[in-house]
């Protein structure tokens, strides 16, 4: 889903993505200060719990060794290989923004969501060996899918550490608190998700086109429209 200068951890062969600076006060993650109620278009962050932890690093070479890594620093990026616990589908972050909103707001089952901030891409976990059935739901939705990647077998994804802070790189959108469940619906939600919020962003660019300045709309309405709503 990303690139980065890849380096290893010091005690073990596990690669790491240096995305972002620790706390220099601390050596390590910071504490998490009080919550707060986000603004409109802010990514709320989201922290690992032990379970998830736990499933999660489970797709290292050497799940203790992340574990460990974790240990030392949460906020610290690791590079996982997809196709085995899981896939992910990676999209433009405004798309993935968007599709992350409407699976939120239908109900619709999805999985872990992470975000990269630099990148400006927003990656959708998946079941492993699920490319065949999602890529299947999508051709039922449109002959012609907007971008996306498909990151299965051969792949790797940087994931963010267990707690990530709001200036960090790579953040979760939701994330992982314990194995997920099996559920054939998921493919077939974030498939519809993909065509359904590309559909829309599409619409709005397109009115923007055509009516560049706030009023633009109002003024093109005929005369007694106007004057009616007055």
């Amino acid at each position: 889903m990303t690139h980065c200068a890849w380096t290893r951890h010091p005690r073990s062969s596990l690669v790491i993505c240096p995305g972002q600076e620790p706390d220099r006060k601390s050596g390590s993650a910071a504490a998490p200060g009080p919550q707060r109620k986000p603004t409109e278009g802010e990514i709320v962050m989201q922290r690992m719990t032990r379970r998830g932890m736990e499933w999660l690093s489970a797709a290292a070479d050497d799940p203790a060794q992340c574990r460990q890594i974790w240990a030392d620093d949460p906020r610290m990026p690791c590079l996982l290989a997809t196709g085995r616990l899981f896939d992910v589908v990676s999209v433009d972050q405004r798309l993935g923004l968007e599709m992350f909103d409407r699976l939120l707001r239908s109900g619709l089952p999805f999985g872990p969501s992470v975000v990269d901030r630099k990148a400006q891409r927003v990656g959708f976990f998946l079941g492993s060996n699920s490319r065949d059935t999602f890529a299947h739901f999508l051709g039922r939705e449109t002959p012609s899918p907007p971008p996306y990647r498909y990151l299965g077998h051969g792949s790797a994804v940087v994931v963010p550490g267990p707690i990530p802070l709001s200036a960090d790189r790579y953040q979760w959108l939701r994330a992982p608190t314990r194995r997920p469940e099996a559920n054939p619906l998921r493919p077939v939600a974030l498939a519809t998700a993909l065509v359904a919020s590309a559909e829309l962003l599409a619409r709005i660019d397109r009115f923007d086109e055509q009516y560049p300045t706030p009023y633009a709309a109002v003024a093109a309405l005929p005369e007694e429209t106007t004057t009616d709503a007055g």
